[in-house]
């Protein structure tokens, strides 16, 4: 991507502070990250904050993810030896896993605390992660009910919040939080095209443009099989490229009067697809090896 994104408002760098100092209030953190992307929606940063915690990596947004890739990613998880559990918050599945891993995790200090009578304490959880990660959708599943306002762009939680659930967990809901500067423009792609920066700081056409490219080089059938167009040109021809992209949008009927084709209104649709995964179940990221 030729422009360089850089989305970290005030609130962000308060919020990361408020995290570091709250923290010290929960036993165990639950770290949510989009199971299409692993690896770029994960914060570096909260991996200092939180790095004395038990830590669970919620791989949410899982049925939106290629299924083979997350089991891959799951592989790779337990190999670096980081708990991680697979989800689908919006369809309430995985939560089972989650809770016995959580309870695992605690056992020693619920059974510390029973020893000095204190029955039933409840396990104190942080959820937190980058924007648009599914942490409100995730402690509402939890709860049973709607516990926080969720929604489907980044920055809608701004405060930290308690909620208790049905199985005995206290949950801070945080703020999703991005760091200061993204150096990798793949990941830069990668979080723009799921959503987790906001559109109205990225160029959505050159977004819709590059994430086509990315899809074509991981899944050379998806986007042929969505938009009814060969299969992808030399990504360095960039001519070709763009003459098919154009073609794409021509065939959704993104044309504007004198027969213009309208990039931007294509460029939306292309995006709103790939996160509502109507050109399939695709993940833009493949763990490392060894």
């Amino acid at each position: 991507m030729a422009q360089e994104i850089n989305w970290f408002p005030g609130h962000m760098r308060k919020s990361l502070n408020e995290t570091s100092e709250r923290v010290k209030l929960v036993d165990v953190v639950y770290e949510t990250c989009d199971a299409r992307i692993p690896f770029s929606s994960r914060n570096p940063e909260l991996s200092g904050i939180v790095s004395n915690k038990p830590r669970i990596v919620v791989l949410n947004k899982c049925d939106l993810a290629d299924p083979n890739r997350t089991a891959e990613w799951m592989s790779y998880f337990d190999s670096i030896g980081v708990p991680a559990v697979e989800i689908d918050a919006n369809h309430k599945k995985g939560l089972d896993k989650l809770t016995k891993l959580t309870l695992e995790l605690v056992k020693d200090k619920l059974d510390k605390a029973k020893e000095k009578g204190r029955i039933g304490r409840p396990v104190r959880v942080m959820v937190a992660g980058v924007p648009n990660t599914g942490k409100s959708t995730l402690i509402n599943a939890l709860c049973k009910r709607k516990a926080t306002i969720t929604g489907d762009r980044p920055g809608v939680t701004r405060s930290s919040s308690w909620v208790k659930t049905d199985y005995g967990f206290d949950l801070m809901d945080m703020p999703g939080v991005l760091w200061p500067k993204i150096a990798s423009k793949r990941m830069q792609l990668c979080l723009t095209a799921t959503g987790a920066i906001k559109s109205e700081v990225t160029d959505s056409v050159e977004v819709a443009f590059e994430t086509i490219k990315l899809i074509d080089s991981l899944y050379p059938n998806a986007i042929p099989n969505r938009y009814n167009v060969d299969e992808a040109p030399d990504p360095e021809d960039i001519n070709a490229c763009y003459d098919r992209f154009l073609e794409m949008a021509k065939k959704r009927g993104c044309i504007l009067s004198g027969g213009r084709i309208d990039e931007e209104r294509f460029s939306v649709l292309f995006l709103d697809d790939f996160r509502q995964a109507r050109i399939g179940r695709l993940s833009l990221e493949i763990p490392m090896k060894g």
